[in-house]
């Protein structure tokens, strides 16, 4: 029996995206979202400093498991009510797909040791767990911390670059990993991968912020 590989679909790099787009809070749902990824922000900063390419490999195993989580969800609603997604379902396995592509990029990068992987797991556990709770009870905010967390990656990602640029980071060869998924040249670097992924994350965030307004939406009509 011919063995099936299972390949990502290529993106194509956007670079027609806003960097610098935020919503700022504007009630409790948001307030608690804002805070809570802050608070992540700040262990993280704590943790990794600067050494981005391991804050990625970490974060990314973090940042890959919302999608996952509400398009399980949905897909579960979906079936029990009889009654059509809207195509949310496939917009948040894509989003789950596109981080864990990270996160197989950033691995080749950054070479994780055993800690950080024992971080993964760890951090996974948590996380997967609380923030399956949240969906349940909680989905406008649940979409808001999406949003917020994913506002922090583009920062994060942007100041990644200035290290780069600096020469403080070297500049390597992208994976080819990375090269095919998102059809960079043969000659690719680093910061071209970074840059990959800022719009992916970048764009990530305006879906899920895009998902509040459509819940709040569904609430006024």
């Amino acid at each position: 029996m011919q063995k099936t590989v299972s390949r990502p679909l290529v993106r194509e790099v956007r670079s027609d995206i806003d960097l610098a787009a935020h919503i700022r809070p504007a009630n409790i749902s948001d307030r608690i979202a804002f805070r809570f990824v802050k608070l992540l922000r700040f262990f993280a900063d704590q943790f990794f400093a600067k050494r981005y390419g391991h804050r990625a490999v970490v974060l990314e195993t973090v940042a890959a498991v919302p999608g996952m989580v509400g398009g399980l969800w949905l897909h579960l609603k979906s079936l029990r009510y009889m009654r059509d997604d809207e195509g949310w379902i496939r917009t948040l396995l894509e989003e789950a797909e596109n981080e864990r592509m990270h996160l197989m990029t950033f691995v080749e990068i950054a070479q994780p040791n055993w800690f950080e992987r024992f971080l993964i797991v760890a951090v996974q556990l948590i996380f997967y767990n609380l923030y399956f709770w949240l969906y349940l009870f909680a989905p406008r905010t649940a979409h808001r911390v999406v949003g917020y967390f994913e506002e922090e990656a583009v920062i994060s990602y942007t100041a990644y670059l200035g290290e780069v640029d600096a020469g403080r980071h070297e500049n390597l060869p992208a994976p080819q990993l990375a090269i095919d998924y998102w059809q960079l040249a043969p000659d690719a670097k680093l910061r071209d991968v970074i840059i990959a992924v800022r719009a992916d994350e970048a764009e990530h965030r305006d879906v899920n912020h895009g998902m509040v307004k459509q819940l709040d939406s569904r609430k006024d009509a």
